[in-house]
């Protein structure tokens, strides 16, 4: 039996649906080849969050059809984890990242052959879960365009490396595909499928994309506060990467200070790196950006606290609330 991560244990509810996810995710991508099939499966249990499986579940438990289309729930909320991982997996690839979550990842352990294939593997089990969860024309075009936004926004921080003069509407844009849609997306389809009110449908594409935003946000923000024993990715990693994400943003556009040391590119040094730290914490570019990251929060707890009272309204309140906290 696979395990979740241990935030769940309070929440056993949705702590058995998501063990079901995962386990409909191994049982899709056993194949003959062993060495493939347990690198994903490694990957499908390394006790990441499980959140937008989350977030589908808990807006599909607000709707009336959720008791009668289980099996098919089950497998649409699986679909948005599956496709998750490919992208972490691509991520790894083009960044030559060493570590994911705290393990080596797929590309540093078995070489980039493998990484490749492993993604195209769960690219394919991601589509037999939407098979298997609709016959909806709707729905899996909306699935291509979610998976193409992904790209988008993947590609626009792609064309923006090094980039010195990138706007807080460039690096929006971004996270707006890249991680804010497979948000959009968990939150949406679990209303759609939970039956829920076209209002309340409506209203899950906003939060989920809000939540969405703040998370990358956080996530930004992490790579400027923590040690690297406490972060799953190497401290100021998208920096010597050239992705300027929203502390340095807001540091560029309030002190020219941060243009020789950027200017270096990929050539900057530790004692750089260092000097770039010193200089966001004079502007409170961290502080500011918390701020910013919070705004979006707040808004997705406003549009949450007004949806139809339902005991997985709590849920999703304080979970959304929790991210706020984030330290992983």
């Amino acid at each position: 039996m696979v395990n979740t991560h241990p935030m769940w244990n309070k929440f056993p509810s949705i702590q058995s649906l998501l063990i079901e996810c995962l386990e409909l995710i191994i049982e899709k991508t056993a194949i003959e080849n062993k060495e493939i099939e347990k690198t994903v499966t490694d990957l499908i249990v390394s006790q990441g969050k499980l959140l937008r499986p989350t977030y589908f579940l808990l807006f599909s438990r607000l709707g009336t059809a959720a008791q009668g289309a289980h099996k098919k729930i089950i497998a649409a909320a699986a679909s948005t984890e599956v496709l998750h991982l490919a992208t972490l997996i691509h991520d790894d690839i083009i960044d030559e990242a060493k570590m994911r979550r705290g393990v080596e990842t797929v590309q540093s352990k078995h070489g980039k052959d493998v990484a490749v294939y492993a993604g195209d593997l769960l690219i394919s089990v991601y589509f037999d879960l939407l098979a298997d969860a609709t016959d909806s024309v709707e729905i899996i075009k909306l699935n291509t365009l979610s998976m193409k936004q992904v790209l988008l926004g993947e590609i626009n921080q792609m064309t923006n490396a090094y980039n010195t003069e990138i706007t807080y509407e460039d690096y929006l844009k971004s996270i707006k595909g890249k991680t804010a849609q497979l948000f959009e997306l968990s939150c949406y389809e679990g209303a759609y499928f939970g039956g829920c009110s076209p209002e309340v449908i409506e209203q899950s594409r906003s939060i989920g994309q809000n939540i969405g935003i703040a998370f990358q946000m956080l996530d930004d923000i992490l790579d400027y506060t923590q040690t690297p024993e406490n972060l799953s990715k190497p401290v100021l990693n998208d920096v010597r990467q050239g992705i300027y994400t929203l502390p340095l943003i807001l540091g560029v556009e309030k002190d020219e200070a941060f243009l020789p040391l950027l200017k270096k590119g990929e050539h900057l040094s530790d004692s750089d790196l260092t000097a770039l730290l010193s200089l966001l914490q004079k502007n409170d570019c961290i502080e500011h950006a918390y701020d910013i990251a919070k705004k979006y929060i707040d808004e997705a707890l406003a549009s949450i606290d007004a949806l139809p009272n339902h005991p997985e309204k709590d849920v999703l309140y304080s979970l959304t609330k929790s991210l706020l906290k984030r330290e992983f």
